[in-house]
């Protein structure tokens, strides 16, 4: 894959999970507005982590890891890959299923496990909400499987447009229970499964006009399955580190009135970039960097890692500043209305800034990880992430006495940094396959100082829109101009001081455009 083209599959991802993080903020808005932070909000915060904690385990983390290499791999070599993928989908399937299963029977265990400081009220309702989501896992663990198979053969778009459709069924469904008078929380949780069901539906049709038609059957044990097994076991636990820290944030949250939804909404707020860089690079980047190394490219491995470290840092960077220094203009103005007050809001706000001092560590992860997947390691950052766990651990229950439902928060961005440290560290007998070009080392320094000179922007301006960012009506405009702001005084000061060229992104544009 060639750098351009690399650009072009980043953006083809990182578009269409815009798109998916901006009707998932209008579906976080709905959520805070409609039913707003409580018990309900908790209990639903709660029973929908589960099925996405998993689905991290099973599907982007374990099939990332070691079906797509591998799969990448056959298709390289003409390998046989349509049988490869044949026996992990359904290998994939009886497993999503007995986890289904067990889960349904378990469902207090597992909320005891995720959310034990719950009273009665909210575990009851967990445990309820908790049975009718869980079956989503299945459904979206069938699809990555398939986005997998499309991302390996260069096709983005249909995977990274998958996850929109979950957002679009969840808003219709809350809007729809509002103006009928129904009971929205109801609604929204039986919507959860019907989007997985469409979400498999796209995949499996995308994947069979790229030429996978793949169909189900009874699983077969295999010499690659079983490779494919000790690669995906723990690179599970170490692609889903962060979701095991949230999980242990939010059993420390749940101790707190409110908390839980506090916490979801600031993490909503910087998945955002997170999800539309971070994501987007980790998913373009893994498949180039498999088929390189088996290339034996060395040096091609090396300009894919610097262009995606380059790009995503160059977005990432100035998005983290924005989190840290306009956090609750943002979060007023996001998420202030209906059963959301001004004291949630000023909650929200401090998590988000925390949040944001860790989001360049999250984004490091995306680009760092592969090194080691690519290289079918998942030995190396299953230790670092077992080391990861017990850092934010120790933090969000030794803090949580002295600072509260706060705690959680600041736990994450450290362990995200010792996350970083450790992989870092783990590349260096690899070579110059894992160490940055000239070009990044010039641009990166000046990317931080473009990213500072906005930050003093933004402080500048929300000072001058203050009144106008608390005034209804108002508010939108001026966050709109404040944002507008942001974008100008970086991406000029960038282009200025050489940090990044804008014609990067216009080539990357016209390529993907033709």
């Amino acid at each position: 894959m060639k750098p351009i083209r690399l650009m072009s599959g980043f953006l083809t991802v990182g578009f269409w999970t815009l798109m998916s993080r901006i009707l998932g903020f209008a579906r976080e808005i709905l959520i805070l507005s409609l039913i707003g932070p409580g018990p309900m909000m908790d209990a639903f915060v709660a029973a929908f982590r589960l099925p996405n904690m998993f689905r991290r385990f099973f599907a982007e983390g374990a099939f990332n890891a070691a079906f797509v290499p591998m799969f990448s791999a056959k298709l390289e070599g003409d390998d046989d890959p349509r049988r490869f993928a044949t026996d992990a989908l359904n290998g994939l399937m009886l497993a999503t299923l007995a986890l289904t299963a067990l889960a349904l029977v378990f469902m207090p265990a597992l909320v005891w496990a995720t959310a034990g400081g719950f009273d009665a009220q909210r575990f009851e309702l967990t445990v309820g909400f908790g049975r009718i989501t869980f079956p989503y896992i299945f459904f979206m663990s069938l699809s990555a499987m398939f986005s997998g198979v499309l991302n390996a053969t260069g096709r983005f778009a249909a995977a990274a447009a998958a996850p929109v459709l979950l957002n679009i069924f969840v808003i219709i469904a809350m809007v729809a229970a509002n103006q009928l008078s129904g009971e929205v929380v109801v609604w929204l949780i039986y919507t959860i499964p019907l989007a997985g069901i469409a979400q498999l539906a796209l995949t499996w049709t995308a994947a069979a006009r790229a030429g996978f038609a793949l169909k189900f059957g009874m699983p077969r044990w295999t010499p690659d399955m079983r490779q494919m097994l000790i690669v995906a076991v723990p690179a599970a636990l170490a692609t889903g580190v962060m979701q095991v820290n949230l999980v242990v944030g939010q059993v420390v949250a749940s101790q707190f009135d409110n908390a839980v939804s506090w916490l979801f909404a600031a993490d909503r707020l910087y998945q955002l970039p997170l999800g539309v860089v971070g994501i987007a690079v980790g998913i373009v980047l893994l498949p180039d960097l498999s088929r390189r190394l088996k290339a034996r490219d060395d040096q091609g491995a090396r300009n894919a890692l610097s262009r995606a470290a380059e790009i995503s840092l160059a977005l990432t960077i100035p998005s983290a500043v924005a989190l840290i220094v306009i956090p609750l203009p943002l979060t007023s103005v996001m998420f202030e209305r209906g059963a959301t007050g001004p004291d949630d809001v000023a909650a929200i706000a401090v998590a988000v800034a925390i949040y944001g001092l860790g989001l360049p560590a999250f984004v490091i992860q995306k680009f760092l990880q592969p090194l080691y997947f690519a290289r079918s390691d998942t030995r190396s950052p299953f230790r670092y992430a077992v080391w990861t766990m017990v850092v934010n651990a120790v933090l969000a229950v030794g803090l949580a006495p002295v600072l509260g439902w706060i705690a959680p928060a600041i736990a994450t961005t450290v362990a995200g940094w010792a996350m970083v440290l450790m992989l870092r560290q783990g590349t260096r007998p690899m070579g110059d396959v894992a160490r940055f070009d000239d070009r990044f080392r010039k641009r990166i320094w000046r990317i931080i100082l473009a990213s500072g000179v906005m930050g003093i922007c933004l402080w500048i301006v929300s000072l001058s829109l203050s009144v106008a960012l608390g005034t209804a009506g108002l508010r939108y405009i001026a966050l709109a101009f404040l944002i507008a702001a942001g974008v100008v005084s970086y991406f000029g000061t960038g282009h200025l001081i050489g940090a990044f060229k804008l014609s990067d992104f216009k080539r990357a544009t016209k390529r993907k455009t033709r």
